[in-house]
């Protein structure tokens, strides 16, 4: 299974940038799809994350600001990122958990957010 993050990049404070994670290989069905971020020096946290049924889970510190969507037919996960913040700069990893149990995580996408 590989997982393909794509969207990061440059951006001005209060501005906004959607990431997208494709997964591919031999899925045979994906339970929980998630994002973290690791800010430089810091550990690695959980941003959002979405079940196979739509439940979301925001972390607090982008509640709000960030939403977090998934495609099941294209097995795509979403984050769609605005009013973003100079401490949400960070690298941004795709996470899914499939239906049996097995974990996967993306190369990370670099998002910097200048003030």
């Amino acid at each position: 299974v590989q997982l393909q993050a794509s969207g990061g990049g440059l951006v001005q404070a209060g501005g906004s940038l959607r990431l997208s994670c494709a997964a591919s290989g031999s899925i045979f069905g994906i339970n929980r799809m998630a994002w973290y971020r690791q800010a430089p020096g810091k550990q690695r946290e959980l941003v959002a994350r979405i079940t196979n049924a739509g439940t979301t889970n925001y972390a607090d510190f982008v509640r709000s600001r960030f939403t977090i969507s998934r495609d099941n037919t294209k097995n795509t996960v979403y984050l769609q990122m605005n009013s973003l913040k100079p401490e949400d700069t960070a690298v941004y990893y795709c996470n899914v958990i499939t239906l049996t149990s097995r974990e996967y995580w993306g190369q990370g996408t670099l998002v910097t957010v200048s003030s």
